[in-house]
């Protein structure tokens, strides 16, 4: 009986401490993203044409781990079927978060816009005795500033 009453106490704490990070997480993603809008960012392959400008190769990457109350959840989710609506924030995060790094690193460089934007998203966590689902997402992209 003490071992079902301590895994739900831990359960308990997982899921609040989990949530209470992931709420400031979105709350900074939020904040940051509405000062990068003023970089543009686009999945054209081709640069505006009719200007000259200097290239260089902008990259954000990001290793974002879910909570252990959001994995047990997945498990059961897994065990019935259907939607595993924590992974998908934990993908949200992981891919907004990743953008974000690689316009602050285009910011830095003064660069005008990106484009070419792509990604790569990888589980870091196959095969590990935790199984703890932790991905890695890597935004990439050509910075241009004009000359």
């Amino acid at each position: 009986m003490e071992q079902i009453v301590i895994t739900l106490i831990l359960l308990s704490l997982g899921y609040f401490f989990g949530r209470r990070a992931e709420k400031k997480h979105y709350k900074s993603i939020i904040e940051r993203e509405q000062i990068m809008n003023a970089l543009p960012a686009m999945a054209s392959r081709f640069p505006p044409v009719g200007e000259k400008f200097e290239q260089t190769l902008v990259a954000g990457s990001v290793v974002i781990a879910n909570d252990y109350f959001k994995t047990f959840a997945a498990g059961l989710r897994n065990l019935f079927g259907g939607k595993v609506s924590s992974y998908e924030t934990l993908l949200d995060r992981a891919r907004r978060e990743a953008i974000l790094r690689m316009k602050e690193q285009a910011q830095v460089i003064q660069a005008d816009y990106v484009f070419n934007v792509k990604y790569e998203t990888a589980s870091i966590s196959k095969g590990k005795r935790n199984k703890m689902p932790m991905i890695e997402v890597l935004a990439y992209g050509t910075a241009l500033k004009k000359l």
